[in-house]
């Protein structure tokens, strides 16, 4: 299994990203896949998840601001993020859990004020 990535870069406050994680080696569209963030200092968090019904979910600080997707053909999940505040800044991981954790490489998002 391998998770891939993109869409990291620099915003100011106000902008938006969105941030792409395609995955390889798995049938995708039976897995649910998630965005982790890890702020520096800080301890990772889940940002949003999305299920192979394409149910979703949101931590409470996103919520309204981000917008996860997935496109089954492309093997590929989205993070569409609006609103982007300062403390929104860090490294954003793909993951998807299957018998065990995987993760992407991680991109860097960084909101300056």
């Amino acid at each position: 299994v391998q998770l891939q990535a993109c869409g990291g870069g620099l915003v100011q406050a106000g902008g938006c990203l969105k941030l792409s994680c395609k995955a390889s080696g798995l049938n995708f569209s039976l897995n649910t896949m998630r965005w982790y963030r890890q702020a520096p200092e800080k301890e990772r968090e889940l940002v949003a998840t999305i299920t192979s019904g394409h149910s979703t979910n949101y931590g409470d600080s996103v919520k309204g601001r981000f917008t996860i997707s997935r496109d089954n053909i492309r093997r590929t999940v989205y993070l569409q993020m609006n609103n982007l505040r300062p403390e929104d800044t860090g490294v954003y991981y793909c993951n998807l859990y299957l018998h065990r954790d995987y993760w992407g490489k991680g991109t860097l998002v960084t909101v300056s004020s």
